[in-house]
């Protein structure tokens, strides 16, 4: 199967459309985690957040379609984080989860070959050495640097999620800047739906995904309208604001089409007032699945 209907069967299957951060820091990290971890040694921070991106994953497996491990916060801890970050993926790819690698990665030519090979492909035997579903990257180099991750998604059943409309505030900086009467997100969304359009599955999705924030409700309406072929990485909510009403509209009519991410709300829930754990944090892992339910619902309305 491509990656988009394994991402919408996955989505059908567990009835939905939440996507689970995986951004693991050690600050925020449950006290029995954290108590691991003593002085400065990076190798004890990677173990901590490996136990704890795993266990998260036991929690929400049988909850949501998909994971997001955040690249980010396994580099800063240099080689041990990059295990880490290995070990995380290995582990939600046994669980059945779909892997989207948040990376943001790009470049041109044999680079980007290279990163697309590094990444894409879960399954044997074109397994890539991170084993990862997917991969955010951004455009911002132009078409041929979209296009070898493109050829590679069709290779390895894999696929991308292209930045179109982020939910940061300084996104619209470059983003909603005008060239020849439209945005630049407006002409990303265009080369998104192009590079999809001889890739449909049977529903009609490609493997060419988009960002799209929550927090800009207005645009991600068109920008649904734009990318019908593309199922939506959907940011911003919860934390940063988005709300469920929001969100709904990158959703089609089968209630497929979408994702919806948030970690800081989930994966460190327990430290929210609303789930109450134990004093030691010990059982850190029901706030976790309750706001897993919770978000659940909320996004069914």
């Amino acid at each position: 199967m491509t990656f988009a209907t394994r991402l919408n069967a996955a989505i059908l299957r567990t009835g939905s459309v939440t996507c689970v951060g995986l951004d693991p820091r050690l600050a925020q990290l449950p006290k029995p985690l954290r108590d691991l971890v003593t002085g400065d040694r990076k190798d004890l921070a990677a173990a901590a957040y490996t136990q704890f991106c795993c266990e998260i994953i036991d929690v929400v497996a049988d909850l949501v379609p998909c994971v997001k491990p955040q690249a980010a916060f396994f580099e800063q801890l240099g080689p041990a984080g990059m295990v880490s970050l290995g070990e995380v993926i290995s582990h939600a790819n046994r669980a059945g989860l779909i892997v989207i690698t948040d990376g943001k990665r790009n470049d041109i030519g044999s680079t980007a070959t290279a990163y697309a090979d590094a990444y894409l492909g879960s399954s044997e035997p074109n397994r890539s050495p991170w084993g990862s579903d997917s991969l955010t990257v951004s455009p911002y180099l132009g078409r041929d640097s979209l296009e070898p991750f493109v050829e590679v998604c069709d290779l390895r059943a894999a696929g991308i999620f292209v930045l179109v409309k982020t939910s940061n505030p300084g996104g619209g900086y470059l983003q909603d800047l005008s060239v020849d009467g439209k945005t630049i997100y407006q002409s990303v969304a265009e080369l998104v739906t192009e590079l999809n359009r001889p890739r449909l599955d049977a529903d009609g999705y490609g493997p060419v995904g988009a960002v799209v924030g929550a927090t800009y409700p207005e645009q991600l309406v068109e920008l649904r309208k734009a990318m019908p072929h593309s199922i939506l990485l959907v940011p911003g909510f919860g934390a940063q604001g988005g709300s469920a009403d929001d969100v709904r509209a990158a959703l089609d009519a089968n209630g497929t089409g979408a994702v919806v991410n948030s970690s800081r709300h989930i994966i460190f829930a327990h430290k929210r007032e609303e789930f109450s754990v134990a004093a030691d944090e010990s059982n850190w892992q029901d706030a976790v699945r309750a706001a897993t339910l919770q978000m659940n619902e909320q996004l069914k309305g």
